[in-house]
């Protein structure tokens, strides 16, 4: 029987039924899709960006990368904003808002100057929407001065954030680009001048592979291609690392967030809840599983809530992040050894050749018996072996050794691997 938890947030005073929100992108660029994931149960859509003019897209935009069993380890979408006309984006917002009034209608809009930020502000408001999202990020625009141009460029994010306040009342979300050294300035930028939150990250410029018979980076378009955004769940570290970056963030450690990137699962949510993000945006898992994908979402996150004892979404945001630190502040006076469980274990050899080749030769193989064996003597604890294990359970930290002189003292350390 299914588990029922109440996972509604408050997100800038706005209250959603759950976290869970598709992000601005081709997944919500319809009413279609966006009605569809209304019925399906996404708590509220960032609807795509659109700006004054018409986007036209090439053809194929879209490639993947894969590892081993993962189809999908990583995207590559090279799509512009909206390709329908200002008039048309504003008809469907009203048509949503209208016909799911219970929903959230956030909307992303980009502009090319002080006017349009406020014009389109003015615009948006007055379809019914709920709150503005700023696309301050996008990484393959080309035109000078729109997506990823702005956020890394304070000035620019002061100048059309204040715009963009000018044209509205509804809760601005600055959403920042990951293409720079730190977030934190422009974010701060960006609060200051009258964003009420921040979201964070959208894809990270790349190249995803190169098309070697034709010697064209992908996906080819008669021939050539582009660097541009990549997304899915090889960015989910580096998600995380930006919206633990802002939470630790003095001026901003009181701004709500909204976290995108990587999201695939109930997991994903949970770790990007206790990371600091208020609400979730999800669109790759989208293109890869269906706009259905939010249903599991909903009911993993409320086993889980159940199984640990949350009473409220709420009571898991921000735990990680007192335990996120610097480098010097990480204790270097023990090692945890792993062990090998013999009875799992299927003799492939892959811990004792990374060990031997690429960590501290301190496996032993008994080529009788095809089993690794622990030489503690030169062990580090690094645990390059239990990564490279491909059998779940095979070996797992064991106990710790403190070094000679070391407080003895009782160490948390993780000792099972989902």
């Amino acid at each position: 029987m299914a588990i029922k938890k109440d996972l509604s947030v408050e997100y800038l005073g706005v209250k959603f039924e759950n976290p869970f929100c598709l992000s601005s992108s081709p997944v919500d660029d319809s009413y279609e899709k966006c009605s569809k994931a209304f019925d399906n149960g996404w708590a509220g859509v960032f609807y795509k960006s659109f700006a004054k003019f018409k986007g036209v897209d090439c053809s194929p935009r879209f490639d993947s990368i894969g590892k081993e069993s993962m189809p999908w380890m990583g995207f590559k979408n090279l799509e512009v904003q909206s390709d329908k006309t200002l008039e048309e984006n504003l008809e469907i917002l009203a048509k949503l808002k209208r016909n799911y009034p219970d929903k959230v209608l956030a909307v992303s809009i980009m502009g090319t100057s002080d006017d349009e930020w406020t014009e389109l502000a003015r615009l948006v408001e007055q379809t019914g929407a709920d709150m503005i999202e700023c696309n301050f990020s996008c990484p393959h625009m080309h035109i000078k001065g729109m997506g990823m141009d702005v956020g890394q460029d304070e000035n620019l994010v002061r100048e059309y954030t204040k715009a963009v306040r000018r044209g509205t009342k509804l809760p601005i979300i600055a959403k920042m680009t990951p293409n720079i050294g730190h977030m934190e300035l422009p974010a701060e930028a960006a609060i200051e001048s009258g964003a009420n939150s921040i979201s964070c990250i959208n894809t990270l410029r790349a190249m995803m592979s190169i098309d070697i018979d034709n010697c064209s980076p992908m996906p080819t378009i008669n021939g050539k291609s582009s660097i541009s955004g990549y997304s899915g769940s090889a960015i989910k570290p580096i998600a995380l690392r930006f919206i633990a970056n802002l939470k630790q963030y003095p001026a901003l450690a009181n701004v709500p967030v909204s976290g995108i990137g990587g999201i695939e699962t109930w997991h994903d949510a949970v770790e990007f809840l206790m990371c600091g993000a208020q609400t979730l945006q999800v669109t790759t898992a989208v293109m890869q599983y269906g706009s259905r994908i939010v249903k599991d979402l909903i009911s993993g996150l409320s086993y889980f809530m159940e199984e640990k004892g949350f009473e409220h979404v709420q009571d898991m945001i921000g735990l990680a992040v007192p335990n996120i630190v610097t480098t010097d502040k990480l204790p270097r006076d023990y090692e945890v050894l792993p062990k090998f469980d013999h009875e799992k274990c299927v003799g492939c050899g892959r811990c004792y050749i990374s060990c031997y080749d690429a960590a501290h030769a301190a496996i032993d193989w008994d080529e009788a018996a095809r089993r690794p064996i622990l030489n503690e003597k030169k062990c580090v604890g690094c645990h390059l072996c239990v990564n490279v294990c491909p059998v779940k359970g095979c070996i797992l930290p064991d106990r710790v050794r403190f070094r000679e002189g070391a407080e003895v003292r009782p160490i948390v350390y993780q000792t099972k691997y989902e």
